[in-house]
């Protein structure tokens, strides 16, 4: 079938052909005849005409044939327009039933002799050469961005297109720019910066355009210059005063775009309380002037709907044509007169909806037909949004957006804020798409809500799933390091348990070896490493201020080196300074000179003292760490102390205990002359205390231990206080505290019922009283009532620095434990401390004793006077041994010290002792003693009370025993005087002091003779510092006077006292 319709094209083809050339035959032989009828010419040129009409009509039926078979396109012939009418156009030119060729193309011909039109001057037969160029030119002909089509256009066609600029801004280089940018500018020679006076430079044009602000700085202008402008740039005008009552009218708004003459524009006025005059729509413009004008589409026509319902969304308002009577507010006035399309290309976009057949729109799009593309895509996404937030009308200026769009980029989907700019009315569209749900309001407003909420509550259901794994993740990473740190933690104390049992296990072997081999070692060379610390609980050690000047106030012990046979390392808990060390060094060094009498006989001990600061002091200033802690953290100190001893004989005389004492013994192969720190740390508290004197059997205060609730601290006072009522001061003591610390009182004279209840007992006597509970219910009910208020407020804690309140003490109390004792019934109290030893073998002795000496407080030890001369030695040696024997029965050796209490009692007017504390460590009353014995070279017998002192040697034998007499009182007053102690040399504020004298009364004279110097050196007259020194020598003309009292009754006793704080 389609060989039959290929043969009839064919066919009707050659038809045309033949008809086109019988018809150019019939032509050729007419103009050669000449018909003559009735004497009247025939017109043979009206026939050619109708000829070539009709050669004509062929032709372009050929040609459409030809351009159907071929399938080519065709081309515009050249035509000059410049011969053309003014009021013509192109478009008049061509008929109405042709078609407009767009390009010429030479027809192949049907037969051999016919040869069609060519493409300019094309040859008759063209060679593949000048058929590729003829290729080419076509392809630049089809496009116009070639920079060679216009040039191609108008050598074949004859036609001048105009050149069309790039409005596009263009983008500046990157290349930077080097060497001057400017050129230079004249400034004022130095001449005339010296010498005002000479004659100003010359000022050029160039210069003069650049502003007398610019002359000025450069010093071409004096500042001080006075200038004078003419004319002058300020111009005076009269100023229009309006009234106050007169209405400020807008200027008449522009309309943009050109509009067809049945078109519409709306104004809308902003609230105008008269009615609209009528318009002549041929004659009159609108009132611009009444309010803002919103321009319409391009083409806006009367027939137009969807025009009408953009306005009528605009303000909710009906809209008619100007020419019915309208509401105030709103109105559609029609425009007749066409504008012309402005430079800014103006684009009006309602309801989201572009017109392509506008005129502004058309405009628009020639104006920037090389980026067209980017540009409609941008337009057509700001369309969207504008639908999509169902905004009425927007006008797009072209050139923002052109700009806009180049850079901007549109996957990156543009907000309001770079869009907005390209519109002339962003005030009225950003009003509207800022509302509050405005984007729901759109055509598709129903389904983006919808999607929307979907999307939120998605989001919300994988965020809560999100934040649960989140959760459980968080959940299971704590429980995986917990339980890691557990484990770790559950290591670390398995490996430190197992650790300090190795260390306890070797402490007992060695003490069993210390034991056993004790005679031999004390006999023989030996080094004795003293460790002062003091092993508290670390909450305890945090409270105690200077924690290392405390530990190294026992400077004492370096003295032990007054036996031949005794090395001394002593470990220092802070740095001391080289004039110290040299004070101690000189001070030892006199120790043959005490011997023999004579001052030069000096000797160094350097060699057999050593004083050691372990490092970890320095980098752990705050963690109130003890000083077996430092040691054990110290690997140098370790290192030293281990050279020291390699190969002698060596033990460690501690503080109390702490389980680093062990670690460090085990480090150093040494043993321990002291207990088990936790029997030390169990039997150095109140209660502790207390369980061993029980044992003992030794007289103790009244009082009850191991109380930790407030009704039992209550119940326990009630029934002490009525079984003794002839005390009239309590005790109240923390088990942990040291010192005095940790103690309260309490009178019983501020309850209002003590005095009835003493009268009822006196009345019955002691004996009557104690068996009849019936006559003391009365009391203790009373007493139930009373004594909470009470202690609350008598109550006093001692040291108010550490508890200012008695609530605090009271809580501190309860979570510690305590107890509960009487205060000697006397106003004459005396206290003591004895200094006890138990040898690893077993053997007891008392090594010191004295009586307290009181500042502050009587329940605080300031210093004591040795030997003690208060109770009877072999009352008081025979009550330390029974608690030095309960001591030893619980595996206790070392050092250790028992606080005890002598009065008169009132009733039986008998002496008596009470046993107070025990503390199981070395005290600084021992450290002093074997100070004054070093010194001194004396010998302290505690059994009998007796501080004896050798006489000097002497050189030459005296003939006379009353010379001789005279010269043993000289030796021994010799050798009486005061001794200094320094315990630290940074802040020097604490000081230690050893006053030897014939007897207590002159040793006590000294002693308060020496304070008194120190107070006067060490204060102004005008600013009294605080110290301890007033309160220490009032207490001390106490015991002068007793003292004194005495020495009637003591027998020849010409033996010397020693006094030390």
């Amino acid at each position: 079938m389609a060989k039959h319709a290929t043969k009839a094209r064919t066919d009707v083809g050659h038809i045309l052909v033949q008809v086109q050339e019988d018809l150019k035959e019939l032509k050729e032989n007419l103009s050669q005849i000449t018909i003559q009828t009735d004497g009247k010419t025939l017109d043979i040129q009206s026939l050619e005409t109708a000829i070539r009409r009709t050669e004509i009509g062929l032709k372009r039926q050929a040609a459409e044939y030809l351009n159907s078979i071929n399938r080519q396109v065709l081309t515009l012939p050249a035509v000059e327009y410049k011969d053309l009418p003014a009021g013509h156009s192109l478009a008049d030119t061509i008929p109405a039933n042709s078609k407009i060729i767009k390009k010429h193309e030479s027809y192949p011909s049907l037969r051999k002799k016919y040869q069609g039109p060519r493409l300019g001057n094309a040859p008759q037969h063209t060679s593949p050469g000048i058929q590729h160029k003829m290729a080419m030119d076509v392809k630049i002909l089809r496009d116009p961005t070639h920079p060679k089509n216009r040039n191609l256009i108008n050598e074949n066609y004859g036609l001048r297109f105009p050149i069309i600029r790039n409005a596009l801004p263009e983008i500046p280089s990157q290349k930077l720019a080097k060497g001057t940018t400017i050129s230079p500018i004249a400034i004022l020679p130095p001449a005339n910066r010296q010498d005002p006076s000479l004659l100003p430079p010359f000022v050029s044009e160039k210069d003069a355009r650049k502003g007398i602000l610019s002359l000025t700085e450069r010093g071409l202008i004096p500042q001080g210059s006075e200038l004078t402008l003419n004319p002058s740039p300020v111009q005076h005008k009269l100023a229009i005063m309006h009234d106050c009552q007169e209405k400020y009218k807008k200027p008449p708004p522009e309309i943009y775009g050109s509009y067809p003459q049945k078109s519409y524009y709306v104004v809308i006025s902003e609230s105008s309380p008269e009615e609209p005059k009528p318009l002549d729509r041929l004659t009159s413009k609108p009132p611009l002037n009444r309010g803002t004008v919103t321009p319409a589409p391009s083409v806006m026509t009367t027939s137009s709907m969807k025009d009408y319902n953009a306005a009528q969304r605009l303000l909710d308002k009906e809209i008619v044509p100007y020419d019915f009577h309208e509401p105030k507010e709103f109105q559609v006035v029609p425009l007749h007169q066409p504008l012309k399309f402005p430079r800014a290309y103006y684009v009006t976009i309602f309801s989201g909806t572009l017109d392509y057949t506008a005129r502004d729109f058309q405009a628009f799009k020639q104006r920037y037909q090389s980026y067209w593309k980017h540009i409609f895509t941008f337009l057509e996404y700001l369309a969207m949004k504008l639908r999509k937030y169902d905004v009425p009308v927007a006008i797009v200026e072209g050139e923002k957006l052109a700009k806009i769009s180049v850079v901007s980029d549109l996957d990156s989907q543009p907000t309001w804020e770079k869009l907005l700019p390209a519109l002339q009315n962003k005030d009225l569209v950003e009003d509207i798409v800022m509302r509050p749900g405005q984007q729901y309001k759109g055509p598709d407003g129903m389904v983006i809500a919808a999607t929307k909420i979907q999307a939120i509550w998605r989001q919300y259901l994988g965020r809560t799933k999100y934040l649960a794994s989140l959760r459980q993740k968080w959940a299971a990473g704590v429980i995986a390091i917990s339980w890691l740190m557990h484990a770790q933690m559950s290591r670390v104390k398995k490996t430190l348990k197992q650790s300090r049992q190795r260390h306890l296990e070797n402490f007992r072997s060695r003490a069993k070896h210390l034991a056993a081999n004790w005679n031999c070692i004390k006999a023989s060379r030996r080094t004795i490493i003293h460790i002062p610390s003091l092993g508290y609980a670390r909450w305890l050690r945090s409270t105690v201020p200077d924690i290392d000047t405390q530990q190294n106030l026992q400077m004492g012990r370096l003295c032990e080196i007054k036996d031949d046979n005794v090395d001394v390392i002593y470990i220092c808990p802070l740095w001391i300074g080289e004039d110290v060390t040299q004070y101690y060094m000189k001070l030892l060094g006199l120790q043959e000179s005490v011997k023999s009498g004579k001052p030069e006989a000096m000797v160094d001990m350097t060699n057999r003292l050593k004083v050691i600061t372990p490092e970890a002091t320095i980098h752990f200033t705050t963690h109130h760490l003890c000083l077996a802690t430092h040691l054990k953290y110290s690997p140098q100190a370790i290192k030293r102390i281990k050279n020291l001893i390699e190969g002698k004989p060596a033990y460690i005389v501690g503080g109390l205990l702490h389980q680093d004492d062990l670690a460090v013994a085990d480090m150093l192969n040494v043993p321990i002359l002291g207990p088990e720190p936790e029997v030390a740390h169990l039997y150095s508290t109140k209660s502790g205390s207390k369980r061993i004197f029980t044992s003992a059997s030794v007289p103790m205060p009244p009082g009850e231990y191991d109380i930790y609730r407030r009704q039992q601290m209550r119940e326990v006072l009630i029934q002490l206080i009525i079984e003794n009522l002839e005390i009239k001061r309590w005790l109240f003591k923390v088990d942990t505290e040291f010192g005095g610390r940790g103690t309260a009182y309490f009178d019983v004279t501020h309850l209002p019922c003590y005095h009835q209840t003493l009268m009822e007992f006196k009345k019955v006597g002691p004996t009557i009283w104690l068996k009849s509970k019936w006559m003391q219910e009365p009391a203790e009910i009373k007493m139930a009532k009373e004594l909470p208020g009470v202690l609350a407020e008598h109550a006093q804690p001692v040291n108010q620095e550490i508890f200012p309140t008695w609530e605090k003490f009271l809580k501190m109390f309860l979570c510690q434990g305590g107890v509960v004792e009487a205060y000697p019934p006397s106003d004459s109290v005396t206290n003591l401390t004895v200094d006890m030893l138990i040898e690893p073998t077993g053997e007891i002795s008392m090594v010191s004793c004295g009586d307290q000496i009181h500042s502050t407080s009587p329940l605080e030890c300031w210093g004591t006077t040795v030997p003690q001369c208060s109770v009877e030695p072999s009352n008081l040696h025979s009550m330390c041994v029974k608690i030095a024997e309960a001591c030893k029965c619980r595996g206790m050796i070392g050092f250790f010290s028992i606080d005890l209490v002598t009065f008169i009692h009132p009733h039986t007017m008998e002496q008596q002792v009470w046993a107070t504390d025990l503390d199981l460590a070395y005290s600084n009353q021992l450290a002093m003693t074997q100070l004054m014995l070093f010194i001194s070279h004396g010998n302290l017998a505690c059994e009998a009370n007796t501080f004896e002192v050798p006489p000097k040697l002497n050189e030459k034998k005296r003939r006379l025993r009353r010379h001789e007499v005279a010269k043993e009182v000289q030796t021994q007053t010799e050798r009486q005087g005061t001794v200094f102690i320094l315990h630290e040399g940074n802040k020097r504020d604490r000081l230690g002091m050893v006053t030897i004298g014939e007897d207590l009364q002159g040793a006590l004279l000294t002693f308060a003779r020496n304070l008194s110097v120190i107070h006067q050196e060490i204060t102004a007259p005008n600013v009294q510092w605080e110290n301890n020194f007033q309160a220490a020598i009032q207490d001390i003309e106490t015991i002068l006077g007793v003292t004194i009292a005495n020495k009637s009754q003591e027998a020849n006793s010409i033996l010397p006292s020693e006094l030390m704080i």
